[in-house]
């Protein structure tokens, strides 16, 4: 059963032209103070938050314990979730959480229950010890990986569906940055957190476990912002679209249309293979960055002051640069830009273990690292959303997309350890860079297929 009219209100909202006039500089500096705005920055940082927690962090406090760098390197499987997502998205889509979706909304109900259970995950995480239960460490990662990735389903939906279109390059530079921050809290201001409990006599373990708790209910500001939020207009007009349909109608025209959809496409397959693959030089260099400073010889306490500063600053910066770039120039450019300059920046870490312990070339390295990291990865939020195109199945289509984009990070990556293992530091960096071309192949190729053309301007 459909609500009348609900279909030509959803087609008006995907595709109403833009016909504004490029707004000013004080304008385009107000839109960033904007509540939507606003509300995508905490949730980005609420996005962000966990990745580490059973990433980079994680590998951190499995090094302090002396595991070794190959089973390190494997635990970049836990992230298998973010890889798979796509498969319970259609339940997001098209499912009510009892009593939280009546009383917030469709996307809001989801979003609040994904964080609790997100809390719970981080805080059974905090309980175990890496050394003497691997199994245990597993297990509670992957279900921090789990609730994680649900959380950002419901995030990168309400994000594309609730921004308008004068509000969208403002959106994508504050998500991103935001989320990158979050990162960077998981990161060095956990380690920061950890050595100041370990300064004030408590037990190693303990330390961490208290480090993890503190992180837990750092989630609670991503829960608070969207108790704080209003429901998407276009979320409510894809609610009236339903109708009254069963649970079981909903979840399947979820699953099929968003699928059925994207696949019809021209070149879909191509554009698969290159979203697997733009991120991949990141997330190859990325799983052994923290293993690699701590082997160096630097001290967590200076991983994190240096990440937590001068890396939180060049991660801000890339933010707007990468937002500026991609409002500036068109969407293929763009990426030849995002996708050059983030593989590239890992000679900076190449150069640092040929350096040795020395703070100054750490500093450059991490900044370069964040900054790059940071343009790229707003370039491809673009693309990515560009992609997405229909409020009935944002959550699906979306979560596909970020899932494949996660194989490089969580499978192609796994074998990084060892790689390290077998060629040392310097090479090793040198590689990250070499694994990016075939992206920038697939790049090429799309490019002169008229791919990025078609899409039309790029929403976020």
């Amino acid at each position: 059963m459909t609500a009348p009219d609900a279909t030509s209100d959803l087609t008006a909202a995907a595709a109403k032209p833009d016909t504004k006039p490029a707004p000013t500089w004080r304008e385009s500096m107000a839109v960033y103070l904007q509540p939507r705005v606003l509300v995508v920055l905490f949730l980005g940082f609420s996005s962000g938050l966990p990745l580490a927690l059973s990433g980079s962090t994680l590998q951190i406090w499995m090094r302090e314990l002396g595991v070794d760098l190959g089973t390190i390197g494997l635990f970049a499987l836990v992230g298998t979730p973010y890889t798979l997502k796509f498969l319970w998205a259609p339940l997001v889509d098209a499912l009510h959480v009892p009593l939280l979706t009546r009383v917030f909304g469709r996307r809001r109900g989801w979003l609040v229950f994904a964080q609790l259970l997100l809390i719970g995950a981080i805080l059974l995480l905090a309980l175990t010890d890496p050394a003497r239960a691997p199994f245990m460490v597993a297990l509670a990662a992957v279900l921090v990986a789990a609730m994680s990735s649900t959380q950002d389903i419901v995030v990168d939906a309400f994000r594309v569906e609730s921004l308008p279109e004068s509000e969208q390059a403002a959106g994508m530079a504050a998500y991103v940055a935001a989320y990158r921050i979050g990162m960077l809290v998981s990161t060095a201001g956990a380690l920061v957190v950890v050595s100041a409990f370990e300064t004030s006599g408590l037990p190693r373990p303990a330390s961490w476990m208290w480090g993890y708790v503190v992180m837990a209910a750092l989630i609670l500001i991503g829960t608070i912002t969207a108790l704080a939020a209003t429901e998407p207009a276009q979320s409510k007009l894809a609610e009236a679209e339903m109708g009254a349909d069963t649970a079981l109608t909903r979840v399947m025209h979820a699953a099929a249309g968003a699928f059925v959809e994207f696949l019809g496409r021209r070149d879909a397959l191509a554009a698969l293979a290159f979203v697997v693959l733009f991120k991949f030089t990141d997330a190859f260099s990325g799983t052994m960055t923290a293993p690699f400073v701590i082997d160096l010889g630097f001290s967590k306490v200076d991983y994190a002051a240096i990440v937590k500063g001068v890396g939180l600053a060049a991660t801000l910066a890339g933010g707007f640069a990468g937002g500026f770039v991609a409002r500036r120039y068109a969407l293929a450019t763009s990426l030849w830009i995002g996708g050059v300059v983030q593989a590239l920046a890992n000679l900076s870490f190449s150069w640092l273990a040929i350096v040795g312990v020395n703070q100054w070339a750490l500093a450059l390295a991490i900044s370069a690292e964040n900054f790059t990291s940071a343009i790229g990865t707003v370039i491809f939020v673009a693309y990515l959303s560009a992609l997405c195109k229909n409020p009935l199945h944002t959550a699906t289509q979306y979560a596909l997309l970020t899932a494949l984009a996660a194989v490089g990070r969580t499978y192609l990556s796994s074998g990084a350890g060892y790689v390290a293992k077998a060629t040392g530091w310097p090479l090793f960096f040198v590689i990250c860079v070499l694994v990016a071309i075939p992206s920038l192949v697939l790049l090429a190729w799309l490019q002169r297929r008229g791919h990025f053309a078609a899409l039309g301007p790029a929403k976020v």
